[in-house]
């Protein structure tokens, strides 16, 4: 079972989310993906994660941006697979920026990103990798947004990943899904 964890603002229709949801489906797992809208809450995100990963039986969390800050955390405190796919890897430094009225980017409906919401994240922070064999990073290094290289420092020892080109989304994802649907499990490619 497979829980995909979106970035910040994103959501479920995100295309990653999308894709891999898509091709699961294909390949007859469609009912082994969960994708939910995650809260602008930190704390109430993996509250809501956690509560998937009991109900569902989650073996690997595929996390982006974001949503790759929670899957390290899930992944390290539930031992399990974890999937990062440019992740933030100090969400409560690099989120900063952006405290204050916010938007869901396919909802449109706004939210309030706060200090409160910067603490959470900072409470979930993994200083070291239990597993890191449990990891695999996917990153390109055209990331506009986020540095690759802290990625490829903060996951040594995991699989690893990096692509030159592309940018934050992950421009070569479809190239992936299969391989994801493998790490995690599910099917041989």
């Amino acid at each position: 079972m497979i829980l995909y964890l979106h970035g910040f603002t994103s959501g479920p229709q995100s295309h990653k989310a999308q894709a891999l949801g898509s091709r699961m489906r294909e390949r007859g797992y469609g009912n082994q993906f969960v994708c939910p809208q995650l809260p602008a809450s930190p704390r109430a995100a993996i509250g809501l994660a956690e509560s998937l990963i009991a109900r569902h039986g989650v073996t690997t969390v595929v996390g982006s941006s974001l949503g790759g800050y929670y899957a390290t955390y899930l992944a390290q405190t539930h031992d399990l697979r974890a999937v990062l796919v440019n992740p933030a890897v100090v969400a409560h430094l690099s989120l900063q920026a952006y405290i204050g009225p916010q938007q869901w980017l396919y909802t449109g409906e706004s939210f309030e990103f706060t200090r409160q919401h910067i603490e959470e994240l900072r409470a979930i922070e993994v200083p070291a990798l239990s597993k890191p064999e449990r990891f695999w990073l996917l990153v390109e290094e055209g990331d506009e947004t986020l540095d690759y290289r802290h990625a490829v420092a903060r996951y040594a020892g995991a699989r690893q990943t990096v692509l030159p080109g592309g940018d934050h989304s992950f421009t070569r994802w479809g190239d992936y899904l299969d391989p994801v649907i493998a790490f995690a499990g599910l099917t041989q490619v």
